[in-house]
């Protein structure tokens, strides 16, 4: 007797369109998950148990088009998938939800205070971050955690996962030469975890103080190269 698998019969991530096709409006919706996902892979460069996509599909069922947030985090997957990128992130495949999901706000609504937000709860995501940078009087950043199948805001900053380990949070700074409002990753002391670009200024000052202090012992340091 043949064993009936009816996972077999859905298609694969590389059957399955990778995104909706629908151009960002706002640059930010680029900018801000990228920068989470450099952040990251630098805090986590050991572990090949996560994956964080950018505007990327998330396929739940195989005869609807799927939903793309502006970023997801995952846990427990592999963070490559067939020593390839993933085209798209197919549930039937990964066996895994996404833990967060985030939703970057442009001057044009897509429901993500609504039908997005409804959706995502439906599906059972535990964290749903939403960026609103053109708020002025309520907080530009929420951050609702899957209770009973409802989301419940946490209106702190930053906002503390233990389900990931991190927290999530907004603060200015520069990334890519652009002062602004970012957001970042956090540790469990609330302390901001650095940018790749941050990282690499301190090696260099570090280095630099080396030599300077090599230098005032008489010691030349290229001629320790």
């Amino acid at each position: 007797m043949l064993n009936y698998d009816p996972l077999a019969c859905l298609p694969s991530s590389e059957e399955l369109p990778d995104s909706d096709d629908t151009p960002v409006d706002n640059e930010l919706q680029d900018l801000i998950p990228g920068l989470l996902k450099a952040i990251l892979s630098m805090a986590w460069p050991e572990r090949m148990d996560w994956f964080f996509g950018i505007d990327m599909g998330i396929y739940y069922d195989p005869d609807l088009p799927p939903i793309v947030p502006d970023g997801f985090l995952s846990l427990g997957v592999k963070r490559f998938y067939d020593e390839n990128l993933r085209p798209s992130y197919v549930l039937w495949e990964e066996k895994k939800l996404p833990i967060l999901v985030l939703e970057v706000i442009s001057q044009t609504y897509r429901g993500e205070y609504s039908t997005k937000k409804a959706e995502y709860a439906r599906l059972g995501f535990l964290y749903y971050v939403v960026y609103n940078p053109f708020r002025r009087r309520k907080p530009r950043l929420e951050v609702y955690k899957l209770f009973n199948n409802t989301y419940e805001l946490h209106d702190s900053n930053p906002v503390w996962l233990p389900e990931i380990g991190l927290g999530i949070g907004v603060e200015r700074g520069t990334y890519l030469g652009i002062p602004r409002e970012w957001l970042y990753w956090y540790d469990h002391q609330g302390q901001r975890l650095l940018t790749p670009q941050e990282q690499a200024q301190q090696a260099e000052k570090r280095t630099q103080l080396l030599a300077e202090r090599l230098r005032s012992l008489g010691v030349d340091p290229d001629s320790l190269s």
